[in-house]
């Protein structure tokens, strides 16, 4: 547990230092934070075998696939959210994409739009209030939620792919 913490906390001072040498330090760290989560969605749909998409822990809880889906749908939600760009995706992708290749892509292309909303960011644009979810908050904390929302369901995906026997990859080495 101990060997985890440090590489986490490697890993963040990875991320935030060379943010601090920039223009927008807040808002180039959220983003490295972003970029984190990314890597390690993106490499879990790579990793896991298309027969295991449909996998569900038990019958109440999505599937591998619907959680990718899931994922893509907030990425665009949130981040369009905090920005006030268009939502550009009008499909349920959890609901109506169910191949590998096709979630892949759509969770792929969900992070690329996020990172385009990102690049648009000031540390300055961040302090304007915009509503999510019916409460005002900083357009800044709107992408933060965001990026622990993709963090809370990679949590969910670690367990998904230790069930089936795979090494994550922010486990791997």
């Amino acid at each position: 547990m101990k060997a985890a913490a440090c590489c986490v906390c490697v890993l963040l001072a990875g991320v935030v230092a060379p943010a601090a040498a920039q223009t927008n330090p807040f808002t180039e760290a959220a983003r490295g934070t972003l970029t984190l989560v990314r890597t390690n969605v993106v490499k879990s749909a790579e990793q896991m075998p298309e027969e295991h998409y449909s996998f569900r822990p038990t019958p109440e809880v999505r599937s591998f696939g619907e959680l990718l889906g899931h994922i893509a749908n907030a990425n665009y939600m949130i981040c369009s959210m905090a920005t006030g760009v268009e939502n550009p995706n009008k499909v349920d992708i959890e609901k109506t994409v169910t191949t590998k290749a096709g979630l892949r892509k759509a969770v792929e292309d969900s992070f690329a739009f996020c990172d385009a909303q990102f690049a648009s960011m000031t540390d300055e644009k961040g302090k304007e209030t915009v509503q999510l979810f019916g409460r005002p908050q900083p357009r800044l904390n709107v992408l933060h939620f965001n990026t622990a929302h993709d963090m809370e369901h990679y949590g969910n995906i670690v367990t998904y792919m230790r069930l089936k026997g795979l090494v994550p990859p922010s486990s791997q080495r």
